[in-house]
């Protein structure tokens, strides 16, 4: 057995430091496999969910697609002009073709760090690797949908996403559920890497569904010169949402920017922070939240801005609005 696998073992009933807590055994692991198929092959609700969340059917307006129903990988390519430039794989095909992945593997977000991540590595469904280049400065942005189609599932993903150096580019990732789904767990993980002198912006949409509960886990490491820009929007009500994003601007100059904005309502519980820590000259970070919580939604917006070095500079905002006497 992996060391990954006795770590995950042991965290299986690991509470997580924040958010409530969730039996996970109610969700269900039988899904509907689906086969591979062009994004026209899909039926048309599934696109439309889709696009609410960012999809573009046509793929001339992106430069690679990765769209995943359930458990199964249905779609994924890269437009062939852009073919030497990004790479878009299932994370399952990216371990098996480079064995320098493993060091990437389980690397900034920890296997044992609670049940959520022990739950992703013991029952792992796919995910997406993503890749520019070093020197690709791609314009046009990279597409993935996280898709649960069945009612009640468990749907647990890794992800890897790497900007090699004096890379540029944009990927918009957008997760959401068919309208016949009424709850379920989707447990996100993905792992940046932001190398020298690159620039990723990431922006993720989420549009689930009333019952739904949420568990993203979320590392970056920013190097040299090298800027990440993440973008969440979540603005449809969940039951839970608790994730707690933390950065690592390890390289001189190296910059990190969150972006978040929130909409609660009914009962959801949003709970939503950011941490980035400054660990060379020159880095920088920007923290800056929009919250908006009515019904008997409680929303809890963190932030913690750590310095470890001397000459680097941070700064948190957030600010939040009530439309009723019962939000938080």
């Amino acid at each position: 057995m992996s060391s990954s696998k006795e770590r995950a073992l042991q965290a299986r009933d690991k509470l997580a430091a924040l958010g409530p807590d969730l039996d996970v055994s109610r969700y269900s692991r039988k899904s509907q496999e689906w086969s591979n198929c062009p994004l026209s092959y899909l039926p048309e609700d599934i696109v439309k969910r889709s696009s609410d969340v960012g999809m573009v059917r046509d793929e001339k307006e992106r430069v690679a697609t990765y769209f995943q129903i359930d458990h199964s990988v249905v779609f994924r390519s890269v437009q062939r002009m852009f073919e030497g430039k990004v790479e878009v794989l299932s994370s399952n095909e990216a371990l098996k073709k480079y064995d320098w992945l493993k060091e990437y593997w389980w690397n900034l977000v920890k296997v044992d760090t609670d049940k959520y991540t022990a739950l992703t590595e013991l029952n792992w469904d796919q995910g997406y690797f993503i890749r520019v280049l070093e020197g690709q400065k791609v314009t046009l942005p990279l597409q993935s949908c996280l898709f649960i189609s069945t009612d009640n599932l468990n749907q647990n993903v890794h992800n890897i996403i790497i900007a090699e150096p004096d890379s540029e580019v944009q990927i918009i990732t957008g997760c959401t559920a068919h309208s016949n789904v009424n709850r379920g767990l989707h447990v996100g993980v993905s792992e940046f890497y932001i190398k020298r002198n690159a620039k990723l912006t990431f922006t993720m949409v989420h549009d689930w569904a009333q019952n739904f509960d949420v568990r993203p886990r979320t590392g970056a490491l920013i190097e040299d010169g090298a800027t990440f820009i993440n973008n969440y929007i979540c603005l449809r009500p969940v039951e839970s949402l608790q994730m707690y994003p933390v950065a690592y601007c390890k390289g001189v100059d190296s910059r990190a920017r969150f972006n978040t904005i929130l909409y609660g309502s009914s009962d959801s519980h949003l709970d939503v922070g950011t941490k980035v820590v400054l660990q060379n000259e020159g880095a920088r970070a920007e923290v800056i939240s929009r919250a908006v919580a009515k019904d008997n939604a409680q929303i809890y917006a963190r932030g913690f801005l750590l310095g470890e070095h001397r000459n680097t500079k941070a700064h948190l905002e957030c600010r939040g609005l009530l439309l009723s006497d019962m939000a938080l």
